[in-house]
C-alpha cells in the first residue's frame, strides 16, 4: 500500500479510537459527527482490510492488528504534530495548563510539597494531577499523554520513552524515639530479632529491596504487611516495629513523628530514581518545562 493511497485524517480517528474507544466520544474530541467518525472508520477498514475495532461490552476493542498499528501511527502523528507546532512556546506564567504525574505515595510525600512550591512561585495556574507508576496501562497513557511525566524505577519504560536520572537513594531502619534500639549501632541479629512492618511494593524498587533481603536468607520478623508507605510514620510511631525504608522518605518522617532512623544492617542495593517521558512529548514546550523544573529541584547533578 502506498501512503499517497491514504487520507491522514483517517489515522487521526484511528489514534483517536485507540485513546476513546467510542465513537461518540472520538466524535466529540475531534469535533465530528458520529457518522463522518463511523465513516472514517468503513473507509479505513476496507483499504487495511481489518476489522480494526470490535464492539463489545466495554465499548469498542481494538483487533490485533489494530493494536500493532497503534504505536507507530501514534508516533508518526505525533512527529507531524511536532513538526507543525515546533514554533510553540509555553509560558508558566500565564498558563492554566494541568499536568498529570505518575509517581508512588513515596513519590507524592518526597515530590509534592517543594514542587507545589516552585509551581506556586513560577507558574500559579498551573495544576497536577497524580496517578500511581504502577498501573498496567501506565506506557500507552503516556503514550496517548494522558500521564505527562512518570518518576521511579521504572524497568517497563524502556522502547519509546526518555529517562533522566534524579538521584540514587540507600536505604535506612526507621523506627520511633525511645525505642529500645534508639541510641545504639543496629546489628543484623538485632534486625533479625525486631518486629517490622513491611510495605509490598511488588515491580518497584523497593520491591527489589525485599526480595534482595529473601535471597539472602535474612529472615524478618514481619508483624504487620501494609499495601503501601504512607501510613508507615502513624504505625511506627505508636510501635516498637522497625521498618526498612528510603533515606530521603525517612527524612521526611523523622520531626513528624517523631522516628529516628539507622544506618541499614544489611548492604543493600543503592535503587536510582528517574524521570520518564514519552518520545513524541520530547520536544513539547510544556512537557519540557515541568521536566526541567523537576529536575532543577530535585537532581543530585
Amino acid at each position: 500500500m502506498n501512503i499517497k493511497d491514504i487520507d491522514l485524517n483517517l489515522l487521526v480517528v484511528f489514534n483517536q479510537m485507540l485513546i476513546e474507544r467510542k465513537v461518540s466520544g472520538t466524535a466529540e474530541k475531534l469535533g465530528l459527527t458520529q457518522p463522518a467518525v463511523s465513516n472514517a472508520l468503513n473507509r479505513l477498514r476496507k483499504l487495511l482490510g481489518d476489522e480494526l475495532f470490535l464492539r463489545t461490552t466495554r465499548g469498542m476493542e481494538p483487533t490485533p492488528y489494530a493494536r500493532q498499528l497503534a504505536e507507530p501511527i501514534a508516533r508518526a502523528l505525533g512527529t507531524i504534530q511536532d513538526t507543525l507546532n515546533f514554533r510553540s512556546s509555553f509560558d508558566p506564567a500565564a498558563s492554566n495548563r494541568r499536568f498529570t504525574l505518575a509517581v508512588t505515595d513515596i513519590g507524592e510525600i518526597y515530590f509534592l510539597p517543594r514542587l507545589m512550591e516552585a509551581a506556586a512561585r513560577i507558574a500559579p495556574g498551573v495544576s497536577i494531577n497524580t496517578v500511581r507508576n504502577t498501573t498496567i496501562h501506565l506506557k500507552d497513557e503516556m503514550e496517548t499523554g494522558q500521564v505527562d511525566l512518570a518518576i521511579g524505577l521504572l524497568p517497563q519504560l524502556k522502547a519509546g520513552f526518555f529517562q533522566r536520572r534524579l538521584f540514587t537513594q540507600k536505604y535506612v531502619c526507621l523506627y520511633r524515639r525511645g525505642h529500645e534500639l534508639d541510641g545504639q549501632r543496629l546489628t543484623l541479629d538485632a534486625f533479625r530479632q525486631a518486629e517490622h512492618v513491611v510495605a509490598v511494593s511488588a515491580g518497584t524498587g523497593h520491591g527489589m529491596v525485599d526480595e534482595f533481603m529473601q535471597k539472602k536468607g535474612i529472615a524478618r520478623k514481619v508483624r504487620l504487611t501494609v499495601p503501601h508507605f504512607v501510613a508507615i510514620g502513624h504505625i511506627l510511631q505508636t510501635t516498637d516495629m522497625i521498618a526498612t525504608v528510603p533515606e530521603r522518605y525517612a527524612d521526611q518522617c523523622l520531626e513528624p513523628f517523631g522516628l529516628k532512623a539507622a544506618a541499614h544492617p544489611v548492604a543493600l542495593p543503592k535503587i536510582g530514581i528517574h524521570l520518564f517521558w514519552h518520545a513524541k512529548y520530547h520536544r513539547e514546550p510544556s512537557n519540557q518545562w515541568l521536566r526541567n523544573l523537576i529536575f532543577d529541584e530535585f537532581s543530585d547533578k
